[in-house]
């Protein structure tokens, strides 16, 4: 086979490659809208939308630069996913704020056990800004104390959210979450889900005349990182057996966890459904925007970010700062005002997300 026959076929090869990226990223593009129980792929095509949408990107420039037709294909399938990239980005002009409004500034936290730190800074740290912001409810995922930074401690520290909800001893066994209030907290409900450690707390924010019902979650984790290592030992063998069957795990792992999070979105989605008053769901849900968990969700509620962010939106700080895994969703009577994760580099893997709404 001569030079020019070679080239050719490797000029065919990538155009195949080219179109055969585009077809996964668009079938990306619908993953959300596919029940884990019905497809083990689709959850996982989701899951990497992040990286077909850079691949995409990168593939488009280099048929760019070699002047090719072909640079269109992955510019279309990026588009196609346009749900995603307006999940993640958004451009809104600041709101104005009336006098005569009644507002709530809502945080979602997963704190980590606020690092297992025994001297409290990071709770110091967490209180202050939160109170530099006007924050008026703390919603915190992985709660815990430990017997040098127990739970009065953190209860003073955090003394200017005068009305909390914390786990009780019954919680144990439980990744335990807590909210922290300016405003009483009524008719409080802990949620737990079967076959996981992960929970939810619904309570209601009781503001003079007006209620708003708030459900604090902490979804089914991806148990990734605690499997990581041992996957990781198994795909460096020479043992193709033993590779293999560590990719299964792995695949198996991550939709077992897709299924417990869509049992457990049904369960919060019917609480927000049969709310008799507006709703503030928030919390890590350990999904992207283009999962089932959070397309589900907004088939009812609208995303925080979309009414009131601006510019790009992560929430998860490894990863690249690929990941927006933690929200704020509302009842569409309430009015999004601000919406914003700072970069907060104290005691977790998570940024915090605020959020100020309107009640109308």
């Amino acid at each position: 086979m001569g030079k020019s026959a070679v080239k050719g076929l490797f000029y065919i090869c990538l155009i195949a490659a080219t179109f055969v990226l585009a077809t996964i990223t668009i079938m990306a593009a619908f993953s959300g809208n596919v029940a884990p129980v019905d497809s083990v792929i689709m959850p996982l095509l989701g899951l990497a939308v992040p990286v077909l949408l850079i691949v995409n990107l990168i593939t488009a420039l280099c048929w760019a630069l070699a002047r090719k037709r072909w640079a269109l294909v992955p510019l279309v399938a990026f588009f196609c996913n346009w749900g995603y990239l307006t999940s993640v980005f958004q451009l809104h002009l600041p709101k104005d704020k009336t006098p005569a409004g009644k507002y709530l500034k809502i945080a979602t936290y997963n704190i980590h056990n606020f690092g297992g730190e025994i001297t409290g800074y990071s709770c110091k740290e967490i209180a202050r800004y939160m109170q530099q912001e006007g924050v008026d409810v703390l919603c915190f995922q992985e709660f815990g104390d430990n017997s040098d930074f127990p739970t009065d401690s953190i209860r003073r520290i955090l003394s200017h959210w005068s009305h909390a909800l914390i786990p009780s001893e019954d919680s144990k066994g439980v990744l335990p979450i807590a909210v922290f209030s300016r405003y009483p907290l009524a008719n409080h409900r802990f949620i737990t889900y079967q076959h996981s450690s992960n929970c939810s707390m619904m309570c209601d924010v009781v503001m003079g005349t007006d209620t708003i019902r708030l459900i604090n979650n902490h979804l089914q984790t991806t148990s990734v990182s605690q499997k990581r290592r041992k996957w990781e030992r198994e795909l460096a063998t020479d043992d193709t057996r033993r590779e293999v069957q560590a990719a299964k795990d792995a695949a198996g792992t991550l939709h077992e966890n897709f299924m417990k999070r869509a049992t457990q979105t049904y369960v919060i989605s019917h609480y927000a459904k049969t709310s008799p008053y507006p709703v503030l769901l928030c919390g890590d849900f350990n999904s992207i925007p283009s999962s089932y968990t959070y397309h589900h969700l907004r088939k009812t509620l609208k995303d925080g970010f979309r009414t009131a962010g601006n510019g790009y939106m992560y929430t998860y700080r490894y990863a690249k700062r690929m990941l927006r895994i933690d929200y704020i969703f509302h009842s569409p009577s309430l009015k999004g005002i601000a919406y914003y994760s700072p970069d907060l580099d104290l005691c977790s893997d998570h940024n915090p997300v605020i959020m100020e709404v309107e009640i109308q």
